[in-house]
């Protein structure tokens, strides 16, 4: 019965057990469906269900039909060309990372975007080149093909030679790159289609962020030879960032300043609008799109000064127009590259998810998980089928097709317009571009990520374990790669969790200011323990790896090891026998009367059979009286304790697997034979499988003190 009695609530009911309470009122029956019976609902075939299938695999169907011409066109033609403009000119920029020609960067912009038009769930995800996942393929490609000059005998002589090699180089890496951007898909289509998309819950918020922090950094250093137009040999080991540091400070003399010069005005400018479109968004119709001015200009300033030629710069170069032919993906490197095809599968649906959730969230409308998994999936299939590489989505492509108005993914679909007119007709015009100028840009974005430094800050203030992760995760990732970061964070970040349940918060709770509020005692100042009484609470699951510790916070709570206190008990009771028998011993009613001075007390090791016999319970139906463990006679000493109620709080234990019920079971007997009381309240008994340690009955919480303390 609950009567409510101004701002408070007074509850008012009978004290139950498990078994009383389930013997006064009776469960409902469920079946349980067998594997059998979940196949056959698998299995089984209707119009609704097709129906909902082929929606589900093609969610244009759903919301094409429904498309409002008149309110959405206009926005999404001008959120696809703005969002195009960029799509452009960060495939050229990230196909750096990849240590591939600029060109192919425009097919990774193109294909994912239509396959994603088709098969994606998200209306403003602008998929496509990621500069991480750029870094990530090109790594592989750097591993696979070194780069040194191909050299043929055919060839060695030739005054052709080094042109000639220098093609055979890229038509290698192309392959590379599209069998690794290939194989990266399947992945992710695999698990898309076998539903276990929730691999990605093992990448919390602080391992994404401390691992694209340190890829911008990997990204950033990547860029520097570009920037400089230095000659740098790729490193893919352990310590390769390093390694391409050295690399450049030797030979930094060699510096080309025109590139220099143009790259720092280039980024100066880029980070200068980019915060202004930041900080007046709200003022602005649309993002100012400097990447494109930029482009348009320094495109403009080289070609009209010949900087190719006076300067010696390195740009672009032959843009072929129109598309290549299909390439065939080299099956003798999938055993060389799989974990990177994994890393890659991964990050890539980690990034594309978490940016898509947000937007999701925004606007309202569904997203799911295993459908995106498959149309990422398709996309890098069939971008690596045409030359391209692994995408995601950029951060800042997203953001400007959800800023500018963009509706669904039709503004997708004009952003792929763009990006074919620029390879099919306009390509030609950006040949005298500058790659420094296009590294410029790819650091340009990386200012989003760089800025999660100040993540470390923050979660010190909220969870230190959560800051830990992050740290580990940039220092792994920094030193060991990308790859082997990646998963050495993974396992750095489960072992944090095992590490957490292993060595729980216990505490004991008491009364705040004699109120029904119980709280840790060490927390507060004005605190009520009831005497006799302690209440103990474990905050996580327990399980062999830390029923040993639980154990150990339990004795420090109570103060006193109740099988010492057990064996000690045993121990007085066999010498009250003794003094009984040989009619020593005395009771009055104050107490016992010894007419000896002292009992030698033997300190000798017992056997194993004299400590079994000390562990049994205490018995002393034998005796003409009664023993109070708290006034025995002077000369038989055991320690006192005043514990009549032991409160176990376990409604943050969640589960407890075989060898923890073995050992909770013992230590609460331990307790049980000295004469405390044990309650285990907060939980259900049949979910943490206590029903085998019938003794113990399990109590509601907030009314157990009043059954502990009552009078009798």
């Amino acid at each position: 019965m609950i009567e409510p009695f101004g701002n408070q609530y007074i509850v008012a009911r009978p004290v139950y057990s498990t078994n009383a309470f389930e013997e006064e009122h009776k469960k409902r029956d469920r079946p349980h469906k067998t594997f059998l019976d979940h196949l056959k609902v698998c299995c089984s075939c209707s119009t609704q269900k097709a129906k909902r299938i082929v929606l589900s695999l093609l969610p244009i169907a759903s919301w094409l039909p429904a498309y409002r011409f008149k309110e959405w066109l206009l926005s999404d033609i001008v959120s696809g060309i703005s969002t195009g403009m960029v799509s452009v000119l960060q495939g050229l920029a990230f196909a750096l990372l990849v240590t591939i020609p600029p060109v192919h960067g425009l097919y990774a912009a193109f294909f994912p975007i239509i396959v994603y038009l088709f098969f994606g769930t998200s209306r403003h995800l602008s998929v496509g080149p990621f500069p991480i996942l750029s870094t990530m393929v090109g790594i592989a490609v750097s591993r696979m093909v070194p780069d040194t000059s191909i050299t043929t005998p055919e060839l060695s002589n030739s005054s052709m030679s080094n042109g000639l090699n220098d093609s055979l180089l890229n038509d290698r890496k192309v392959v590379v790159a599209a069998t690794v951007s290939l194989f990266s898909g399947i992945i992710q289509l695999a698990l898309g289609v076998l539903r276990i998309g929730f691999v990605v819950i093992y990448l919390s918020e602080s391992l994404i962020s401390g691992f694209t922090t340190a890829a911008a950094v990997h990204v950033l250093v990547s860029q520097l030879k570009f920037i400089l137009q230095l000659q740098v040999p790729s490193h893919t080991d352990p310590f390769s960032i390093f390694k391409v540091l050295e690399s450049i400070f030797t030979q930094i003399e060699k510096t080309n300043i025109a590139d220099l010069v143009t790259g720092l005005i280039v980024l100066l400018v880029v980070f200068i609008v980019k915060e202004i479109n930041q900080r007046f968004k709200d003022k602005l119709p649309a993002p100012i799109p400097i990447e494109f001015i930029t482009t348009v200009i320094a495109t403009g300033v080289s070609y009209g000064f010949d900087f190719e030629t006076r300067f010696n710069v390195s740009v672009v170069g032959n843009m072929e127009p129109g598309f290549m032919p299909p390439v065939t993906p080299d099956m003798r490197i999938i055993p060389d590259t799989i974990g990177d095809c994994f890393s890659i599968a991964i990050v890539a649906f980690a990034v594309a998810f978490s940016v898509a959730s947000v937007y999701s969230l925004k606007h309202d409308y569904p997203l799911d998980g295993n459908q995106e998994l498959i149309a990422l999936g398709l996309g890098n299939i069939v971008a690596g089928a045409f030359r391209g590489f692994s995408g995601s989505t950029a951060l800042s492509r997203s953001a400007i097709q959800e800023s500018t108005g963009g509706k669904t993914q039709i503004a997708g679909l004009i952003s792929a317009i763009i990006v074919l007119i620029v390879i099919v007709a306009i390509g030609f015009l950006l040949e005298p571009l500058q790659k420094s100028v296009l590294a410029a840009l790819a650091l340009g974005n990386l200012k989003g990520m760089l800025m999660q430094f100040a993540e470390i800050g923050r979660l010190w203030r909220k969870d230190k374990y959560d800051c830990l992760i992050w740290i580990m995760t940039f220092i792994l990732t920094i030193v060991l790669g990308l790859g082997l970061g990646l998963a050495a964070s993974v396992a750095f970040q489960l072992l944090t969790i095992v590490f957490r349940t292993q060595f729980p918060k216990c505490s004991t709770l008491a009364n705040i200011g004699r109120s029904n509020i119980y709280k840790n005692k060490k927390d507060y100042l004005d605190m009520y323990e009831p005497e006799g009484v302690k209440i103990f609470r474990c905050p996580s699951p327990i399980y062999f790896a830390n029923i040993g510790f639980f154990k150990q916070k339990l004795l420090d709570a109570v103060g006193f090891n109740p099988l010492r206190i057990l064996r000690k008990r045993n121990k007085a009771l066999r010498k009250i026998r003794k003094l009984q028998k040989q009619g020593l011993l005395q009771v009055t009613p104050k107490g016992f009367i010894c007419t000896v001075d002292a009992i030698k007390d033997s300190d000798e090791e017992l056997d194993n059979n004299q400590i079994e016999v000390l562990n049994q319970p205490i018995s002393t139906t034998d005796l003409p009286f009664q023993i109070d463990w708290n006034d025995l006679p002077l000369n038989i000493e055991v320690p006192r304790i005043s514990l009549h109620s032991l409160i176990l709080d376990f409604s943050a234990v969640s589960f407890l697997d075989v060898s923890s019920m073995r050992g909770l079971k013992s230590i609460l007997q331990e307790f049980i034979r000295i004469k405390v009381d044990v309650y285990i309240v907060g939980t259900d008994g049949r979910a943490l499988g206590l029903q085998t340690v019938c003794i113990y009955r399990i109590y509601t919480y907030s009314i157990i003190l009043q059954f502990c303390l009552r009078p009798d």
